[in-house]
């Protein structure tokens, strides 16, 4: 199927990020956006909720919030005309292999072959995902980044299956909402971004504890130091400015004491164990109040916005 085709969308799965998605793909006023989930859901008042900030910044205006949830429907019924006009489906059900698969084997047994199916998986495997469906041409991994609605970039991750017209049709949607979407193009744990992500966090973790720094530490090293520049500047693109020499030099000599262990760092199964789970429990690697857990998710929103909009 090619962009020009995209007409109807559908989002199998009313949670927070199946609303946000649905609010994301009503920017464009020549779809039609239908939410499916198996029990009844506030979707314009979960999309208000999350909207709230952009409301508060001027960024969106009320009535244009209004027209976009105007284009935005909701089913129970996975017979609906909805589900079986769709032309390109985003599935946001929960993070479980068994979940997914069965969701996308009813979707399969009900759209038109030609209908594309996007699984929006932070680790899963697409692969493995569509691995029992009949037409796995058409399925494509689409990670959205939480809040679905702000962060711009989805991972685009070719299954071992799909097929180049696929990607490029996902690309070009995603586009056309205000996306920044990236191939990815192997199905390989972590896809791009989470690969990066959590190699930073090992190492952030060890750094913590091998007695080198407190937690508080390691954040604002990261937050007054390269984070105010990875914006606009990436690993690749500074490398390139530095020059790949120094580069080089610089890991001859580092790489061999950084972390790499294969296995969770000890002191974050300490904290598992001990029940330490961080903001839902009140401690992690540091102590956390009600207050200021409201705070940091705030807090987050509200620099996003300004980053994106200012």
């Amino acid at each position: 199927m090619k962009r020009s085709e995209v007409r109807n969308i559908l989002v199998a799965g009313g949670g927070m990020m199946g609303k946000n998605i649905a609010f994301v793909f009503s920017s464009e006023p020549s779809f039609r956006v239908t939410v499916y989930d198996i029990r009844e859901t506030d979707v314009p008042g979960g999309i208000r909720l999350s909207c709230a900030q952009l409301l508060e910044k001027g960024v969106l205006d009320p009535g244009e919030l209004e027209e976009r949830l105007g284009r935005i429907g909701f089913t129970t019924d996975l017979d609906s005309e909805a589900v079986k006009s769709a032309d390109l489906v985003v599935e946001a059900v929960f993070e479980d292999m068994g979940v997914k698969r069965e969701t996308f084997a009813k979707l399969e047994a009900r759209c038109r072959p030609e209908t594309i199916f996007c699984t929006n998986t932070s680790v899963m495997s697409p692969s493995e995902i569509s691995r029992e469906l009949k037409y796995r041409e058409r399925f494509v991994g689409t990670h959205f980044w939480n809040p679905g609605h702000l962060i711009p970039l989805v991972e685009v991750v070719k299954s071992d299956a799909t097929s180049d017209e696929t990607a490029q049709t996902v690309m070009e949607v995603l586009s056309d909402v205000g996306k920044k979407p990236v191939l990815c193009r192997k199905d390989v744990p972590g896809f791009i971004a989470n690969r990066m992500q959590h190699a930073l966090w090992r190492e952030a973790i060890s750094i913590v504890e091998n007695g080198i720094a407190d937690a508080e530490t390691v954040d604002l090293a990261v937050k007054y130091s390269f984070g105010l520049r990875l914006g606009q500047l990436g690993p690749m693109e500074n490398a390139d400015m530095v020059g790949t020499d120094l580069t080089w030099s610089i890991h001859d000599y580092i790489l061999r004491d950084l972390e790499d262990s294969h296995r969770p760092s000890p002191l974050l199964t300490k904290l598992k164990e001990e029940g330490k789970l961080g903001f839902k429990t009140g401690e992690g690697f540091q102590k956390w109040t009600p207050e200021e857990t409201a705070a940091s998710a705030a807090a987050l929103n509200e620099y996003l916005i300004d980053m994106l909009y200012s």
